[in-house]
């Protein structure tokens, strides 16, 4: 594979609930893309200087470094490159988020389906070609 292949399927998501992350990393790898999980801003900003993600999956609520304070760093340090999907279980944050010129929100609970279809069209899918490979999650 070559590495900008690699990259176009690379998803990080941050999220401090484990649970999230899990089901996530889960629902994502069976539709083919490749998952880092952080649990705060400062993990996911380590994480984005090695791996350079396609898209980030950012809660904005966390402990140590907020995705809030992870944007600003990542904007400071020219590290901004990938599409920005914030998840929130506080829906006021929505009308905020476009202070942080997310790519797209989602309100949690979120539907996995409407969440896979946001990657695949901020990532261009899995495959590459705008479609992400269709496999069932038990």
């Amino acid at each position: 594979m070559a590495p900008h292949r690699a990259r176009e399927r690379l998803v990080l998501v941050v999220d401090d609930d484990p649970d999230i992350l899990q089901t996530l990393a889960l629902c994502l790898t069976s539709e083919g893309y490749s998952v880092l999980m952080a649990s705060n801003g400062q993990e996911a900003l380590d994480l984005v200087r090695q791996q350079k993600p396609a898209c980030i999956l950012l809660d904005l609520m966390m402990p140590v470094m907020d995705g809030w304070q992870f944007v600003h760093e990542l904007d400071q340090r020219g590290l901004r490159k990938a599409p920005l999907l914030i998840l929130s279980a506080d829906r006021a944050v929505q009308g905020h988020a476009s202070k942080l010129h997310a790519d797209a929100y989602l309100a949690k609970p979120f539907d996995l389906d409407e969440l896979l279809g946001k990657v695949s069209h901020l990532t261009g899918g899995p495959d590459g070609h705008g479609q992400p490979q269709k496999k069932s999650v038990a």
